[in-house]
């Protein structure tokens, strides 16, 4: 509803009348949460996630068939709408249940967890995460069926640990990214501190972001001491992340981004962003309104297997085994000198299929074919396990 733009207001307020009289169910509260955040209102959003979740922490997601073939058991945070995988999605039409856990800080896994055939973790490596990650990885030597995204491995997604994890891969660039405080970067903008007493490869123009946010929110390239002092003007979080910049615009001058989502080791077009703006993601590159960039996505995703994964072979193999999780994402470009340039690895990076058919007929069939690369792994996890304990 919200990327059709529809007005969510009058469906805000009946589930807030709801709520109010004590009629609302829990998964119309977590609606309501949802919709809360979707309208601008973060803290109102999880203020009534909390009092759900209080005395409802398991929720089953409609599935397309009465009967399902699969069962998944997905392990949630306690947290905002973009740091918990959007499983939703990729089991959309799917012959698979879903039901999502919420793991409640001081609160240990449930005994014995609901019935499934195989477990998957959909908590982010974000520090609203973490608890809830310790939690599962303490739990999960007793699971009884298989666990997908294992915490461990999640938790090598931050970005100031992402590029020591990547380092060394041949064709792969991916910039030292350090975390600090306001006090540091108001010491770089007094001129106190030079960006190499960061980092020695760190130098002016520098890639600034406040830590833990999304979808480019905060996000500047800062070319002097001058600019970081205008900056933290209007930026007041106490801790961000820095990293240097690097040009990666094309002969054209035009910026290409790419979203590569992985799936059991292998690598999947998810989509391509064009534009004439460094700070380049889906939403700000204007491809619903370029017929010439959305037949160059659309070239991509049909060459992808014959063209950009081959090219990057070597750098997309070490990458899936380094990181090492089952299901991730990659935001990445390709460099003038030809390699692979990682943005960001993550494990909740929306990969829908809201998009246009009239205007993205090419988008549909490639989606399924992502959903049913998620779903084959799902299912042959889970007869692995059935199979070997047999």
């Amino acid at each position: 509803m919200a990327v059709s733009g529809a007005d969510l207001r009058p469906l805000w307020k009946d589930l807030i009348a709801k709520l109010l009289d004590g009629t609302a169910e829990a998964g119309e509260g977590l609606d309501l949460s949802l919709i809360a955040q979707l309208l601008g209102d973060k803290q109102a959003g999880l203020a009534i996630q909390r009092e759900i979740l209080a005395s409802h922490q398991l929720f089953r997601s409609p599935c397309a068939v009465e009967k399902p073939r699969l069962r998944v058991l997905a392990f949630a945070a306690a947290t905002d709408m973009g740091s918990n995988t959007p499983i939703e999605f990729l089991l959309e039409e799917s012959e698979i249940e879903l039901m999502t856990l919420y793991i409640m800080p001081e609160t240990e896994l449930p005994e014995p967890l609901p019935d499934h055939d195989i477990a998957i973790v959909i908590a982010s490596d974000s520090e609203e995460c973490r608890d809830a990650l310790r939690r599962i990885e303490r739990a999960a030597p007793r699971l009884p069926r298989p666990l997908l995204n294992p915490p461990h491995a999640v938790c090598n997604l931050d970005r100031d640990k992402l590029h020591r994890l990547l380092d060394g891969i041949d064709g792969l660039e991916i910039p030292s990214t350090t975390g600090i405080t306001h006090e540091i970067l108001s010491e770089l903008s007094s001129g106190s501190l030079a960006p190499c007493d960061i980092e020695v490869d760190l130098a002016f123009p520098v890639i600034v972001r406040p830590r833990g946010s999304h979808a480019g929110a905060g996000l500047a390239k800062l070319d002097d001491a001058a600019a970081i002092e205008r900056y933290l003007d209007q930026h007041h979080e106490q801790e961000f992340f820095i990293s240097r910049f690097v040009d990666y615009a094309s002969d054209d001058g035009l910026f290409r981004k790419y979203r590569i989502v992985f799936i059991d080791g292998r690598p999947f077009a998810c989509h391509m962003a064009i534009a004439d703006r460094w700070d380049v993601w889906y939403l700000n590159a204007g491809m619903s309104a370029s017929a010439s960039k959305r037949r160059e996505e659309a070239e991509f995703m049909r060459t992808f297997d014959t063209g950009f994964a081959p090219r990057h072979e070597i750098a997309l193999t070490a990458m899936a085994d380094w990181i090492g999780l089952d299901y991730f994402t990659v935001d990445c470009a390709e460099t003038k000198s030809g390699t692979l340039l990682v943005f960001e690895a993550d494990n909740t990076a929306i990969v829908h299929n809201m998009d246009s058919p009239n205007v993205f007929p090419y988008k549909a069939p490639q989606m399924r074919k992502v959903f049913d690369a998620f779903a084959a792994m799902l299912k042959r996890r889970a007869r692995y396990i059935r199979e070997k304990a047999a």
